[in-house]
């Protein structure tokens, strides 16, 4: 089969692997359509590595291991791959566990499906797990205001930070965006205090916005999406004291933020370690609302030439040009697929 490997640079080089085989408890999708996610780029670069970086699978269950019994050859699916392990989505195979895989209906195209599973699970578990912001469950919904900041709001992780936050009634929505505010829009609701604030404007208005904001009362709880450029810092203007931060990216220095508030950096990688039943869960509640209808995918830009469109893409996101889009990959655009 063709796989791309993403060198630090990044480079990606197309070469020819084995389809590979699934464990016990795992499923190997062959791959429609692959998603990306802009640490596809940053990881090689900070570890030095060169793996198939691809984590976002979208296609048709090709082989289960022997545990498997919830899917079948044949079988539509969505999943998340464990990052840094061996097959990848950006393949024409690819392998994934069983409790990070999921079922999509005819209704979601494989195309909306591979830009759901790592930014979803990311905001949900910056969200939800008890060491992160432990606000209140979608089916437990709050019953009284909890305001919660959003910065990044337009990108992936942010919208569905958004999606999850409106399920469990958490309003105000504070959303820091910029030349996407047409997409947040669509994701919050006006008549319970959610807004959008401009982060073009500087720093001074955003601090200003998010106090406008609140209108007086506490802000305890913050998803920081974006996690540099002055984000934490001006939040932390605004956070209780003793409120709570998710960011989220790794080695980060985060001293500007107070001491007493508590700060944590979600890590989506924990639903194959010690959240795997926190990813079991969340992924068949976000096949639920894919179905419902409730649950949106974030829009997605087809970059032509399969597995060769990966080079632009990871160029894209480390330039900073996506703005509320996945760039995704039809592998079977990819040269010399299906010649083996």
């Amino acid at each position: 089969m063709k796989e791309a490997i993403v060198h630090p640079g990044p480079k990606v080089e197309i070469v020819d692997s084995p389809i590979p085989k699934p464990g016990p408890d795992q499923v190997v999708t062959k791959v429609v359509v692959s998603g990306s996610n802009p640490k596809d780029w940053k990881v090689p670069t900070w570890m030095n590595i060169s793996v198939n970086q691809g984590d976002d699978i979208a296609g048709v269950v090709h082989e289960v291991g022997d545990n498997v019994v919830e899917f079948k050859p044949g079988d539509r699916v969505a999943a998340f791959h464990e990052m840094r392990e061996p097959g990848g989505s950006y393949a024409e195979y690819a392998v994934s566990w069983q409790h990070t895989t999921m079922h999509i209906s005819k209704s979601t195209s494989f195309e909306e499906a591979a830009a759901i599973p790592l930014a979803a699970l990311t905001a949900a578990n910056g969200l939800y797990l008890s060491n992160r912001l432990a606000l209140p469950q979608p089916w437990t919904p709050a019953s009284t205001p909890i305001p919660l900041v959003v910065y990044g709001a337009s990108s992936a992780v942010g919208s569905y930070a958004l999606q999850f936050a409106a399920r469990s009634n958490l309003h105000p929505l504070i959303c820091i965006a910029g030349r996407a505010q047409a997409h947040v829009e669509a994701l919050i609701d006006r008549s319970k205090g959610d807004t959008i604030i401009d982060y073009r404007a500087g720093d001074a208005a955003i601090v200003q916005g998010m106090k406008d904001a609140l209108k007086g009362a506490k802000l305890e709880y913050a998803f920081d999406a974006v996690s540099e450029k002055g984000s934490f810092q001006n939040i932390s203007q605004v956070l209780d004291p003793h409120g709570r931060i998710t960011l989220v990216l790794p080695n980060a220095d985060y001293s500007a933020i107070p001491d007493s508030v508590t700060k944590s950096t979600t890590r989506v990688g924990d639903v194959h370690g010690d959240a795997k039943d926190f990813g079991y869960v969340y992924f068949r509640y976000i096949a639920r609302g894919l179905a419902q209808g409730w649950f949106k995918p974030q829009p997605q830009e087809v970059v032509p030439g399969g597995l060769a469109g990966i080079q632009t893409a990871l160029e894209n996101l480390k330039a900073g040009k996506a703005s509320a889009v996945k760039y995704v990959f039809r592998i079977a655009e990819t040269e010399g697929v299906g010649e083996d």
